[in-house]
C-alpha cells in the first residue's frame, strides 16, 4: 500500500538563512502520508509512534516542489511499519528571476526514513486477516 503527495515549499516553510527549509517540515509531510496510509488501511488516522531511522540527504529551499512517497511494508495487529522518501522535483531558480523555477531532469532524494505507526484495535474500522 502506498501514498504520495506533492507540496511546494513556501517562504513560511523557510526556517534558516537563504530560504533553507527545516528538516522537521519534511517529517511533517511524512506524517501526513502516514496518516493517509492508516486511513486507507484501518479507516482511522492512528498515531505515529516512532521513527527508527531518518536521513537528511540534500537541502530543501523555499520554492522547491517536494514529492513524498510512503509505503506500508509490514502490518501487525496494531503496528504499521512504513518507509518514506522525499524527492525534490522542481527547484527555485532565483538567479534567472524572482519567480523562475526549473523542473529537474533527475529528481533529488532529499530525505528517507522508516517508522512505526499504531492504530489501536478499537479504532480499526477495516478488518484484515492477520
Amino acid at each position: 500500500m502506498k501514498a504520495q503527495l506533492k507540496v511546494r515549499m513556501s517562504e513560511s516553510d523557510a526556517h534558516y538563512g537563504g530560504g533553507l527549509v527545516d528538516g522537521a517540515r519534511i517529517l511533517a509531510l511524512f506524517g501526513d502520508a502516514a496518516t493517509e496510509l492508516l486511513i486507507r488501511y484501518d479507516g482511522d488516522e492512528g498515531l505515529f509512534r516512532a521513527y527508527s531511522s531518518v536521513e537528511f540527504l540534500a537541502p530543501v529551499y523555499a520554492g522547491d516542489f517536494i514529492e513524498v512517497a510512503a509505503k506500508m511494508v509490514k502490518a501487525g495487529k496494531t503496528s504499521r511499519n512504513m518507509e518514506f522518501e522525499a524527492w525534490k522535483i522542481i527547484t527555485a531558480a532565483p538567479e534567472a528571476g524572482d519567480s523562475a523555477a526549473n523542473v529537474l531532469e533527475e529528481p533529488i532524494l532529499v530525505c528517507k526514513a522508516s517508522g512505526t505507526c499504531v492504530t489501536p484495535k478499537e479504532k480499526q474500522r477495516i478488518k484484515h486477516d492477520r
